[in-house]
């Protein structure tokens, strides 16, 4: 008699599930359809993507629809895609198509499309990464009344460095800082990249802008001058300041460069100008900041001479440390901003590449 009611329970309980409420295949993600539920739905294969300044880049983006709500058409679809401030009160249009209409904005022009692999594909494709692709992107799908949105993050492979320019520490608003980044083939870096430089060992006691308009630091040795001894290592916050007024330095970020970071071998050390005028000879121009930084970070670059660089600075890079030459750490050494007409130095150059 047990065994009769376990059976009639079974039973009712497989009769309650409809064999047509489901689709089961191996190649997506199985959509449950429910009768009052959504009628469309969109999805990343990947929540986060990684590339390089230059490169390709596929942004995966897919929506699932019920025909017997729409019909078999896909002229009605609108496809957006926008990227989203860091602090997620705006969004940047990027691109828009509907049926044979598209629509490119701003910087993206001539390098953004669809990758339209299947009907239901809307993944877009960037082409020759810039610095400033980075950052987290938002794919909406519009059907009728029906619309669903995926998120996906855009991550570069590259490197934060600070910077402060000639006239010292913590002389630059949010304004000036986000200049002298992009004048140093660089940008503002992001909480994000200044987290994930914290995680690689990047310590550094001067507060600097970031691109949401913090201002922060990251400590990964606690002592004294940085936050106290017995503090526990981390990105220390020093909050929101005034864009305009408050003054501190900047991290910036970096990435892959399609040309060559180089010393140049000359006869005699040079002046600023001579420096300038040395590489312009060479068929280059005189390095910037973010170029030494990517150059040693991402090549490995090592050379225990330093050099002029386009900011008046003087520095060099050491990726293998030894005596005379960072003994106890591998990094960008700064030997400061000397007289540009009378001390010598060499000079580090960058030849781009066609």
């Amino acid at each position: 008699m047990k065994s009769l009611l376990l059976l009639v329970l079974i039973s009712i309980c497989w009769a309650d599930q409809p064999l047509d409420s489901y689709t089961r295949n191996p190649d997506r993600v199985i959509h449950i359809q429910v009768e009052n539920g959504p009628h469309l739905l969109v999805q990343a294969e990947q929540a986060k993507v990684f590339s390089h300044r230059g490169s390709n880049v596929t942004l995966p983006c897919k929506f699932y629809r019920n025909p017997a709500a729409f019909g078999s058409g896909l002229h009605k679809i609108r496809i957006k895609w926008t990227k989203l401030t860091s602090d997620y009160l705006k969004e940047v249009d990027v691109f828009v198509s509907m049926g044979y209409h598209k629509k490119t904005y701003g910087g993206y022009q001539g390098r953004v499309f669809l990758k339209g692999g299947s009907d239901n594909d809307a993944s877009l494709v960037i082409m020759d990464l810039t610095l400033e692709d980075y950052g987290r992107y938002k794919c909406e799908v519009i059907e009728g009344l029906e619309d669903d949105t995926a998120v996906v993050s855009l991550d570069l492979q590259g490197v934060v460095f600070p910077y402060f320019p000639r006239l010292g520490r913590y002389n630059l608003n949010f304004h000036e800082a986000r200049q002298a980044c992009l004048a140093q083939d660089a940008v503002i870096a992001s909480f994000d990249q200044l987290y994930e430089a914290w995680r690689g060992g990047l310590d550094w006691c001067n507060a600097g802008w970031l691109s949401d308009g913090s201002v922060q630091y990251p400590i990964t040795r606690p002592r004294e001058p940085c936050g106290g001894q017995n503090t526990v290592p981390g990105v220390r916050n020093y909050g929101f300041w005034d864009k305009n007024k408050s003054r501190y330095d900047v991290f910036c970020f970096t990435s892959n460069f399609n040309g060559r970071f180089y010393y140049l071998i000359h006869p005699t050390k040079l002046t600023y100008d001579e420096a300038v005028q040395a590489c312009v000879n060479d068929g280059a121009q005189i390095a910037k900041v973010g170029q030494i930084f990517a150059a040693w970070k991402l090549l490995g670059y090592d050379r225990c001479d330093a050099g002029w660089l386009a900011d008046g600075s003087v520095r060099y890079p050491i990726s293998r440390p030894r005596r005379r030459c960072s003994p106890t750490e591998a990094a960008v050494r700064l030997v400061g901003f000397p007289d540009k007409k009378h001390k010598l130095f060499g000079v580090y150059c960058f030849r781009a590449y066609d």
